[in-house]
């Protein structure tokens, strides 16, 4: 990761409360976005495409956070994203070959002097979250790793407690793998007795809560629809419709050859373009 210059720190600085609070959402893990690494400056930068953005503002888990703007609609968070791009927590690049022979290569980067917010453009990260977390779960594992190490001398009541907890775990595991194999075997026999199959327990691999994963108990095997064509071709439309927003800054400051990612003023030029009828 490029360091980030103290004129990038200080432009972040004059951000407002609610903007921070959607820049620390979209850099978060809860934010969903597919970060990619890439080569700037001879240094190497995350990176995320515009329309990943767009989807985690339009997610339920921005839905939870506080002190945010409000964001209904695609057009919504493509205005808030582009009114947070003078702050300079993300610049637009253009994406090029990758630096190196081998096939997950980072790819080089370049800042695009036009900077506006669009779906299919990428958009570097200026903008680091807190490392408490990493340096809490650094203690943690380094802890983990001494206690099973001086495992020998624990007291005996306390080896004898690690001993019914790792029997309990692996009891779960397998009653789990139990209720795999018991499901499988009752949807085959259904397929062939009752048309189109009966699953138990049908959400048990879903992406939910534990309670959730055994609710409800059976259900049948319906095949999901499709879309129509028709369907698709309206959404492909539409997002098509949204366009650029008008919001722009000037990175003319930012030289690409300098080998450093360090603006040579300490102040970003925000120009108003008018956008396109």
């Amino acid at each position: 990761m490029n360091n980030i210059s103290p004129a990038i720190v200080e432009q972040q600085s004059k951000a407002p409360p609610e903007i921070r609070n959607v820049i620390k959402f979209l850099r978060s893990s809860k934010s969903g976005i597919k970060v990619r690494v890439g080569a700037l400056n001879g240094g190497r930068t995350d990176y995320f495409k515009g329309k990943h953005a767009m989807k985690a503002l339009q997610s339920p888990a921005y839905a939870k956070v506080k002190n945010v703007p409000k964001v209904e609609s695609e057009e919504d968070a493509l205005k808030l994203l582009a009114s947070a791009m003078p702050f300079a927590y993300f610049l637009r690049v253009d994406r090029g070959q990758p630096t190196g022979s081998a096939a997950n290569s980072p790819k080089a980067l370049q800042i695009n002097q036009m900077q506006l917010f669009q779906q299919p453009d990428y958009y570097a990260w200026f903008y680091e979250p807190s490392q408490w977390m990493t340096t809490v779960g650094g203690f943690a594992m380094l802890g983990v790793m001494l206690a099973g190490v001086m495992f020998p001398l624990w007291p005996p009541i306390m080896r004898l407690g690690v001993w019914y907890i790792s029997i309990g775990v692996l009891g779960l595991i397998g009653l789990f793998f139990a209720i795999a194999v018991v499901r499988l075997i009752f949807y085959i026999i259904t397929i062939i007795v009752a048309s189109p199959g009966i699953w138990i327990f049908p959400k048990l691999f879903a992406d939910v809560g534990f309670v959730e994963s055994f609710i409800p108990l059976w259900e049948w095997d319906m095949p999901k629809k499709k879309k129509g064509k028709k369907a698709v071709k309206s959404e492909k439309r539409t997002k098509g419709e949204i366009e650029g927003v008008s919001s722009q800054v000037d990175v003319r400051s930012v030289s690409p050859d300098s080998g450093s990612s360090r603006p040579e003023s300490r102040q970003a030029r925000i120009e108003e373009v008018q956008e396109d009828s």
